[in-house]
């Protein structure tokens, strides 16, 4: 077992060989192609770290170091083990500060600062939370002076003062429930390469820009898979046997429940990764073999986009854009689950998020934290659904509503009397394209003349795969492909490479349908005309269809013609 897991101990530990030391070094400047792989090579043969190497060749340890942590996006700092903090050793107990190697600096403002020796290592500020149960904030210091410094702090083993945790007052120290320590206590103790492994799915999935991990027991195999820019891809697979400890290791820190083995089960997982804050959406369901865990990676940067960068054509970007300044009426995003409605609605957020103007969302759940923005979380286990939250919150005076879906009869209603009151609203629907959307809110039950007055403008979405920029190359495109895109010179696919892990397509934009609710749409409307009446005006006022988006970001050399054709229909197409 130790054999098996030598290579996720290397890739975590900064005491030994990994792969990020070497690549960050070179991109910081501090050393050169032929001296990095000299030293790798010379690391090896001696069995010591990389940095240990380095510095034995005059190179400045702490310099090189504090590269490191600025990659982890973590502080360096120089600790005196002659002189540790005199009350550290009363912040964090002995126990604790001596088996995850963690020194003590202070607290304040309710966080608590600690120095780790390893600044890719998730595993302390993970394990840390759940049994401190205090925010903490990590620094990184050189190992050798973590071991001298907790040397100095606890000479025996044992914290000088009463070990608690907290403001440092007396009294007893708050612990996590009694089950969940035991089990970290376990892992750490028994089990800690799953931990190792589990923080490195997590990372690896980040670092190849995995949209979610799915962890998946089969009959005679532990399945793992990363979805990338849509699409499921394998991975190595850990051994079938470490199934059962991986699950229990990734529920201990969603904060379920790891005796319930039955019934499915939703947790969140907090970290920082490279750099970034990301929350993990996890999702447990009991399955034949045991459970199966799916994780969305949700990296709260991802949000930080504006209008252009969502994948608008000049003309449909100022459409948008007068959707969304109009004072009221509601505005939709429809489409299928994955096709990138989420994403939009934030860019809306982000777009409109202004001193001068109250924004309140109402999501199930709450996918990012959004500053400045009211959000709540919906709990139909108490009574808290969207039609009982948008009740609420309109009494909130807000300027602008963000409703996460529109399921029901009661609250489409809301939500129009909201948009015929002064309120701008925005909200998603499934339907396959932006026309039937108007028929979809009457069949919920709201009535055509309301429809007519409220909406503003609909935009149907899907994504499709992004041509890779490091190996696109452009073809004379075939007979067939020329009956779809007329006489182009040429078209573009990737020929596959390292960048894109083989396969043509690094990174995801949208294909947009956008209905504009004019004068002469919102009489067909408030006439109750069918879908395909709809459709055929919009067209006639200028409405590009998901496809023809498609064509023409094909041709542009966005995508490629499979994607476009995977992800759209064709006009007629049921």
């Amino acid at each position: 077992m130790c054999d098996f897991f030598s290579d996720l101990r290397a890739m975590y530990d900064v005491t030994n060989k990994n792969p990020y030391i070497a690549e960050t070094l070179l991109h910081a400047g501090l050393i050169g192609e032929e001296e990095a792989r000299a030293a790798e090579a010379e690391a090896g043969a001696r069995g010591i770290g990389l940095l240990d190497c380095l510095a034995d060749g005059g190179r400045n340890k702490a310099e090189l170091f504090a590269a490191l942590a600025a990659r982890a996006g973590m502080e360096a700092v120089s600790l005196d083990p002659a002189t540790p903090p005199p009350v550290a050793a009363q912040l964090v107990p002995a126990e604790v500060a001596l088996r995850y190697r963690v020194v003590p600096l202070r607290r304040s403002g309710g966080i608590l600062a600690v120095a780790v020796g390893d600044p890719f290592d998730l595993e302390t500020l993970d394990t840390l939370r759940y049994i401190l149960k205090d925010p903490v904030e990590t620094f990184a210091a050189l190992p050798e002076q973590i071991d001298a410094t907790l040397a100095r702090l606890y000479p025996h083993g044992d914290a000088e003062g009463p070990g608690q945790v907290g403001d440092g007052s007396m009294g007893a120290a708050p612990h996590p429930p009694p089950d969940i320590i035991q089990d970290v206590d376990d892992a750490v103790e028994s089990d800690e390469p799953v931990i190792r492994l589990v923080n490195l799915l997590i990372l690896e999935g980040y670092r190849q820009r995995a949209s979610d991990i799915h962890l998946e027991p089969l009959a005679n195999r532990f399945r793992v898979r990363y979805r990338i820019d849509g699409a499921l891809r394998d991975v190595e697979p850990p051994p079938r046997r470490l199934h059962p400890p991986v699950i229990s290791r990734l529920k201990i820190m969603a904060g379920m429940k790891i005796s319930e083995k039955r019934l499915p089960q939703d947790g969140r997982i907090r970290i920082r990764a490279m750099g970034r804050d990301l929350d993990l959406r996890v999702s447990a369901i009991p399955s034949n073999h045991g459970e199966s865990i799916v994780m969305r990676i949700l990296d709260k940067q991802n949000l930080q986009l504006g209008l252009p960068n969502l994948g608008f054509l000049p003309d449909d970007q100022s459409t948008f854009d007068r959707f969304i300044r109009h004072p009221d009426g509601i505005v939709l995003i429809t489409g299928p689950t994955g096709s990138g409605k989420t994403t939009t609605l934030y860019a809306c957020l982000n777009h409109l998020n202004r001193p001068d103007r109250k924004i309140i969302t109402v999501e199930d759940p709450v996918e990012y934290q959004l500053t400045g923005v009211n959000q709540v979380h919906v709990r139909p286990d108490i009574g808290l659904s969207f039609a009982a939250a948008l009740r609420s919150i309109l009494r909130q005076a807000p300027n602008i509503i963000m409703i996460g879906e529109i399921r029901d009869r009661e609250t489409a209603e809301i939500a129009v009397n909201a948009a015929l009151t002064g309120h701008l609203v925005l909200s998603t629907l499934h339907t396959n394209d932006a026309p039937s959307a108007v028929t979809r809110l009457a069949d919920i039950g709201i009535k055509p003349f309301l429809v007519a007055s409220a909406l503003r403008g609909v935009v149907a979405q899907r994504l499709v795969r992004t041509v890779c920029g490091a190996c696109r190359t452009a073809y004379a495109p075939g007979e067939a492909e020329r009956l779809l895109v007329g006489a182009v010179p040429n078209l573009f696919r990737g020929e596959g490479c390292a960048t894109c892990g083989s396969t043509g397509y690094f990174g995801r934009k949208g294909l947009f349908e956008l209905l504009s609710v004019d004068d002469d749409l919102r009489q067909l409307i408030h006439a109750q005309a069918g879908t395909a009446e709809l459709r055929r005006a919009a067209r006639a006022m200028g409405m590009r269809t998901l496809r023809e988006d498609g064509l023409r970001k094909a041709v542009e050399g966005e995508t490629t013609l499979p994607e476009v054709l995977r992800a759209t229909m064709k006009e007629g197409d049921s």
